[in-house]
């Protein structure tokens, strides 16, 4: 998974995050962490609303229900072709009776309605990515033709993320957000206030949903549109982020599952430090695949050099203040900044433009701009007063672990351990943004990690690349071996963060498992393009 932009996350299968190169300091730490699809839709692009499924009530007057509770399904504005709604919800799925917001969905009927399996629930990852886009504008490039003529494909932004009551906070507070890297008490004093006026400020402009952002209520949602369709059992994809919503719908309602295939898996039983160390260690091992393709590809430009001194001498010009930023030569890169483009790269992997993207940083002589600070023009001066935006990160991620480090002691540890798993790469910087991001934040937690624990469900198929940037492979056999007999994992012997759309064997894999419920045999696994 991908924190914030992605440590938790990269982009959905096939979909390397739009160009990684850009727009890659400051908020771009805090965006989705396990990265999955950029863009979500506002609440006033969804038409209709629905009544709620068969454990909620018909909500406040003013709202119709139908007799089955369906959908109101109306052409999306974006795409005539797919049908948009909302499904009226609890917030608190344990005040079923009390208040309520509206939960966007969208639906992309199959193209051979004689060979129409079910329906294929579908979530980007994130947490943050706006399943409602997916189905709208990437499920027909992403998706094979056979899985489009038998699946309604229904893609939904989950609770506080798009057109789902979106979590928004002040742009002007996100524009004064302190360093992730706190050097002394005092500093990590300031970063627990800043993120509990933060959370306030969230809350406020977010409302109640801010409270049940949580992957347990979104499983609940799912469980609900389930039930508004009609449908006894459900198939699902789930891609990063996306896989711990598919774990806890299988823990919650297994016997209700027909097919579900996982790629990128997420491992929710992890402390802080393992947390942060796994994704640091894979990071890094995919700072060394980049390296050795650059070693072996003569296009690449800095083939015939030494790839890690480069990159290494880069970062300390970095720390010295020597390096600016290509499109904003007032503004010094810190070496933070250049690993976390590094690391957006490896999502693709798109490594032609990293390696150009390096050549250039390197090739800046040090007198080439007036000298200035060494830290950017504070941010705080741009947001205006009164300016929120979508921030729904750590609403989400903060509820689903409890990482909590009490001080900069202990923060320093799990900082120091980051670090040794990821000299080059100097950890995984959106997953250390996501970690820092809960420092303050109350410790009671919605939906704490713990063990996965399947006890009734169909085969559950795990896809996973053995470097993938983001999430540890380490975390696929985890949850592997924590659901014993329920899931056949496959591994993918290649680089990226996307699993699906790699290679004829892992899409052939993905679609006849859910066409055919035929599950790959034991030990078997895919290997990458042009290797045996």
């Amino acid at each position: 998974m991908v924190i914030p932009g992605g440590p938790l996350s990269g982009s959905v299968e096939g979909n390397p995050p739009h160009n990684p190169f850009r727009k890659t300091l400051g908020r771009g730490l805090m965006q989705p962490l396990f990265r999955a699809l950029s863009g979500v839709l506002a609440v006033g692009l969804l038409a209709g609303t629905s009544a709620p499924g068969a454990e909620a009530d018909a909500g406040p007057p003013g709202r119709s229900a139908t007799t089955q509770g369906a959908i109101d399904w109306k052409p999306c504005p974006q795409d005539a072709a797919v049908e948009c709604g909302a499904l009226r919800l609890p917030v608190d799925w344990a005040r079923p009776s009390g208040e309520r917001f509206d939960l966007a969905v969208a639906r992309r009927k199959a193209t051979d309605p004689d060979r129409r399996v079910g329906v294929l629930l579908v979530n980007p990852g994130g947490p943050g990515d706006s399943g409602v886009d997916f189905a709208v504008r990437r499920a027909k490039s992403h998706f094979s033709a056979e899985i489009q003529a038998k699946f309604d494909i229904i893609g939904f932004d989950p609770r506080g993320v798009g057109g789902s009551q979106p979590v928004k906070c002040s742009q002007k507070l996100l524009d004064q957000r302190p360093s992730a890297y706190p050097r002394n008490q005092a500093e990590f004093d300031r970063l627990a206030d800043f993120n509990r006026t933060l959370r306030k400020d969230c809350r406020r402009h977010s409302g109640p949903v801010f409270d049940h952002a949580d992957t347990l209520s979104v499983v609940r949602d799912m469980d609900a549109i389930r039930r508004s369709l009609g449908e006894k059992k459900i198939n699902y994809f789930g891609h990063s982020y996306g896989t711990l919503i598919g774990q806890q719908y299988a823990e919650q309602y297994g016997d209700r599952i027909r097919t579900m295939a996982l790629t990128a898996n997420v491992d929710h039983s992890l402390g802080a430090r393992e947390f942060l160390v796994s994704s640091a260690a894979t990071a890094e091992d995919s700072f060394h695949q980049f390296v050795e393709w650059c070693d072996r590809t003569s296009s690449c430009a800095l083939h015939g050099r030494d790839v890690t001194a480069v990159w290494d001498g880069l970062l300390a010009r970095a720390d010295r203040g020597e390096i600016r930023d290509p499109e904003n030569p007032d503004q010094l890169l810190t070496a933070n900044a250049i690993a976390l483009v590094a690391f957006n790269a490896f999502y693709g992997p798109d490594g032609e433009e990293l390696a150009t993207y390096i050549a250039q940083l390197d090739a800046q002589e040090p007198n080439d701009h007036p000298q200035q600070s060494q830290q950017p023009q504070p941010r705080a001066l741009q947001g205006k007063e009164g300016q929120t935006a979508a921030e729904p990160f750590h609403a989400v991620f903060c509820q689903d672990w409890r990482f909590r480090p009490k001080d900069y002691r202990e923060f320093a540890r799990l900082t120091e351990a980051e670090l040794r798993a990821a000299p080059h790469m100097r950890g995984s910087p959106r997953v250390h943004a996501a970690v820092a991001g809960c420092v303050g934040w109350p410790n009671e937690v919605n939906n704490p990690q713990h063990r996965l624990r399947i006890t009734e469900a169909p085969k559950i198929l795990m896809l996973h690349s053995l470097h993938d940037p983001a999430n540890h492979y380490a975390w696929a056999t985890n949850v592997h071996r924590q659901a014993g007999k329920t899931t056949v994992l496959l591994p993918y012997e290649g680089v990226g963060h996307s699993v699906y759309g790699r290679s004829d064997c892992t899409r052939d894999a993905v679609d006849d498992y859910l066409t055919k419920l035929k599950t790959p045999s034991a030990g078997s696994r895919c290997t990458p393009a042009g290797k045996n």
